[in-house]
């Protein structure tokens, strides 16, 4: 087994492989086509991932998180569009999406109003964007909601076959 780091700012990638108990060259055997001294730069931040070497580790690791945090921490084009993702439980996703649901039902009116010229005028402008925000949010939790759903898939909380088999 080789030394365990002591570096104190270790990046998500490297606490994900330390919490599972794995050297890099574990990791490596595990990660196939990702080799030890790759391994290594991406946990020292020499080398960003790329996103397929993202996809590798959010796998192997069992932890899809790790796809979220690349989209919206260190893809360029993730950071503008991807929000990031905290883990929460499902009850904190569900009673979130709720309250973001309900928000809209009491707004849906008011963006019939807004939309139905095919424009946004200048008095509509406000709460246009805090519908946009709502809408948001909704999707987030959507977002939360599908992470959560991957992790308890890939730790096997939640029956993959069966899984699929509703899904299609």
């Amino acid at each position: 087994m080789g030394r365990v780091s002591v570096k104190e700012n270790k990046n998500r990638y490297q606490l994900k492989r330390e919490e599972l108990g794995l050297s890099r060259d574990k990791a490596s055997e595990l990660l196939e086509g990702l080799s030890p001294e790759r391994i290594e730069k991406i946990e020292s931040e020499k080398s960003l991932p790329h996103p397929d070497e993202v996809l590798l580790m959010a796998r192997g690791y069992k932890a899809p998180s790790l796809c979220n945090y690349f989209c919206a921490r260190e893809c360029p084009i993730g950071q503008t569009h991807v929000p990031q993702i905290a883990p929460r439980s499902l009850s904190q996703i569900v009673l979130e999406m709720l309250a973001s649901l309900n928000a809209m039902q009491n707004r849906r009116d008011r963006l019939i109003e807004i939309t139905s010229n095919g424009q946004v005028e200048d008095d509509e402008v406000e709460d246009f964007v805090r519908i946009q925000e709502n809408l948001a949010k909704i999707s987030e939790t959507a977002e939360a909601l599908r992470l959560w759903a991957e992790t308890m898939l890939a730790e096997g909380k939640i029956d993959l076959e069966l899984y699929e088999k509703f899904r299609k």
